[in-house]
């Protein structure tokens, strides 16, 4: 009788395991393809001469998007299609930004650091969590309110306009958004997350926003130069 459970439980750990193996694979394949479709996005918004007001209407679009319609969808092929419309939609409005850090003394090599360090810091983050398995699970709520604050303090900022505030949130995003990329990350192999398009866009947005954040520290530091 006990042999007959201890089968049982190794076989459902086993078939677990198979299920959080394919949502991490598909999780990174399809967030691959969104950041390579971004790229795109945002090279033709480059093209097209995009007016910087994009940025802002495209952030907007996307976030109302990944708020309201995503969900509903997430359970379908037809969520595939939702990311795609919104990272595209994302890199889009990313265009006028990229044009205009490219426009100035030293812009590309900006644009460069940020990519590498964008890079870096997310494969070396997820790195951690594949190898050493660590649950932050934890992290949920400190995380959430600490992006909250933030948020706060970006919009008093557009009014206040101090580049050295600017400066503080910006390192603080991109801490903020390393936390989630282990928060994220950790569910997914912990079984937390058992939805690879929810986990993408997670991921996608993580991927984001520290891009952006390391622009404008090194834009700002390029500009104090």
């Amino acid at each position: 009788m006990d042999q007959n459970y201890s089968t049982i439980g190794r076989s459902s750990r086993t078939k677990q395991a198979i299920e959080i193996n394919k949502v991490l694979r598909n999780t990174y394949m399809l967030l691959a393809m969104t950041l390579l479709f971004s790229g795109l996005t945002a090279s033709i918004s480059m093209m097209m001469n995009m007016p910087p007001m994009t940025y802002l209407i495209s952030v907007i679009g996307g976030m109302v998007i990944a708020m309201f319609v995503l969900p509903r969808f997430a359970h379908s092929t037809a969520g595939i299609g939702i990311v795609f419309l919104i990272t595209g939609l994302l890199g889009f409005g990313l265009g006028p930004i990229l044009s205009m850090y490219a426009s100035v003394p030293n812009g590309s090599n900006i644009i460069m650091l940020s990519l590498g360090g964008t890079g870096v810091i997310f494969m070396g983050l997820s790195a951690y969590v594949l190898a050493t398995r660590k649950d932050f699970s934890f992290l949920g709520g400190f995380l959430m309110v600490g992006f909250l604050l933030v948020l706060v303090a970006a919009v008093a900022n557009i009014f206040l306009a101090i580049p050295a505030m600017s400066l503080m949130i910006s390192a603080v995003v991109i801490m903020l958004m390393s936390g989630f990329i282990l928060h994220d990350t950790s569910r997914i192999i912990h079984g937390g997350e058992t939805n690879y398009i929810l986990a993408t866009i997670g991921l996608y947005m993580t991927i984001f926003n520290i891009f952006i954040s390391l622009l404008q520290i090194l834009g700002i530091m390029g500009g104090d130069d």
